[in-house]
């Protein structure tokens, strides 16, 4: 088969693929897992072809997705990719570029900026501010944190990049007790001892309370949240951020899913005074709906994040503002453009009306388990729907029997310290029906029980 008509092939199959997401069961039957063993071949000694690859990946290996892709999916703030981005991302790799700077790709570049551009409008932040367009807001925060700690040290006149930190000046961080797992893991790589962590108290929200808040100074970085993790509230910015300013500390805010509440004349309230940070993170696949490997690390100083993370060197020389010079990739895939091409489809008012339904959504979701006798933990100020039955074994019990119906998914979790589970409501493909569905399955199977 030549190129072209395997590529043809794939696109057919893909198609299938995605136009039977409402149909099959959100996470793959036993059955369906088994058939992943098809893929313990040896290596070959001589290539197979290219479509018996592909046929193979199809047969054995699209009944064991997870169809996080679906409308019954509502497991970690996952959105299914939108038409727009599926085809821009299509595109893109039939272009093949290596997105580091204009010299190596003149159009991603182009695409890169404009999308940078629309972002920093879209969620109403600095217009001057570095966009770095990162694989997820794990890599994206740790650029960011790592360019807040080689200012601070700059501001004491200690050389980072020269010295290291042998006897660099010490640097303190301050977080939420409920910091989230991928800020912990980007400090961790940083060399900031977990145990050396200054963690502060939270409200029964999960938000920072200010009336905990430690001194500051100019040697801090601090860490806030937009949407902590199982019940999607913000912790008070405008109440904390000038405190943190005037102290001189740097203030970074992990907005995986939350910061795009800012989108929304509704839900924008939530993050009144976050513009005053100095850097943020946020992801497109959770609720702008793009593609995985696409987030977005963006820093109030273009200097800043750029001195942290240049990569030029004799034979790639660059701008600053390269994508290359802005995050850790060096050869990189042009992550912005899906991106672009979602709010080009969406516009202002498209993402806003996104925030808005799967907020109305989530708020319907916990309005209805309510009323069928389950205890929803959180206030459900965003998308986020925490809960829990009477005892820790029923709720494991029952989350369980509600995953393998194979109608619907989403993940347990620990609130407090008791077994929990949260639903997140953030896929473009989930209807008011569906959440109607949703409702009544799980209302059912509680009955059941």
């Amino acid at each position: 088969m030549n190129e072209l008509d395997l590529l043809e092939e794939a696109d057919r199959r893909g198609r299938a693929y995605v136009a039977s997401v409402r149909e099959r069961d959100v996470f793959p039957a036993p059955d369906q897992l088994a058939g992943l063993a098809r893929f313990d071949e040896p290596f070959p000694a001589h290539g197979r072809a290219a479509d018996d690859t592909l046929r193979l990946m199809d047969e054995a290996g699209s009944p064991a997705t997870v169809v996080s892709n679906g409308p019954h999916y509502y497991g970690f703030v996952i959105g299914a990719m939108l038409p727009a981005a599926a085809a821009a991302e299509r595109m893109a790799v039939a272009w093949d570029q290596c997105a580091s700077s204009f010299t190596n790709s003149p159009v991603a570049d182009k695409l890169e900026k404009v999308a940078a551009g629309w972002v920093l409008e879209a969620l109403d932040l600095p217009r001057d501010s570095a966009v770095s367009f990162g694989t997820s807001a794990s890599a994206c925060g740790l650029a960011c944190l790592t360019a807040a700690r080689r200012t601070l040290l700059a501001r004491k006149g200690w050389d980072f990049d020269a010295k290291g930190l042998a006897g660099a000046p010490e640097i303190r961080v301050v977080v939420p007790e409920t910091v989230h797992i991928t800020v912990l893991k980007a400090l961790r790589l940083m060399g900031f001892g977990l145990d050396h962590l200054v963690r502060v108290p939270v409200d029964a929200h999960g938000r920072m309370d200010p009336s905990k808040l430690p001194s500051l100074d100019d040697a801090t970085i601090l860490c806030l949240q937009a949407g902590e993790v199982n019940t999607g509230e913000f912790d008070r910015f405008a109440e904390i951020i000038p405190q943190a300013k005037a102290a001189g500390a740097w203030v970074h805010v992990d907005g995986a899913f939350g910061l795009w509440a800012r989108a929304s004349a509704v839900h924008r309230g939530l993050t009144d005074g976050i513009e005053l940070a100095d850097s943020w993170t946020t992801d497109g696949h959770k609720w702008l709906n793009t593609p995985y490997d696409g987030a977005m690390g963006i820093c109030r100083n273009v200097a800043d994040l750029a001195g942290a993370m240049n990569s030029d060197a004799v034979y790639a020389a660059s701008s600053a503002d390269s994508q290359k010079n802005l995050g850790i990739e060096f050869s990189r895939r042009a992550r912005g453009i899906p991106i672009w091409a979602t709010l080009r489809s969406l516009g202002r008012d498209g993402v806003a009306a996104l925030v808005d339904r799967h907020c109305a959504q989530a708020r319907r979701l916990a309005e209805g388990l309510k009323a069928a006798g389950f205890d929803v933990l959180n206030r459900v100020v965003l998308n986020q729907v925490l809960v829990q039955l009477e005892t820790e074994a029923e709720t494991v019990a029952f989350r369980e029997a509600a995953v393998a119906s194979g109608r619907i998914w989403f993940g347990p979790t620990v609130w407090r310290g008791r077994a929990a589970f949260r639903l997140s409501v953030s896929s473009w493909r989930t209807t008011d029906a569906d959440i109607e569905a949703a409702i009544a399955l799980l209302t059912g199977l509680k009955t059941k029980g």
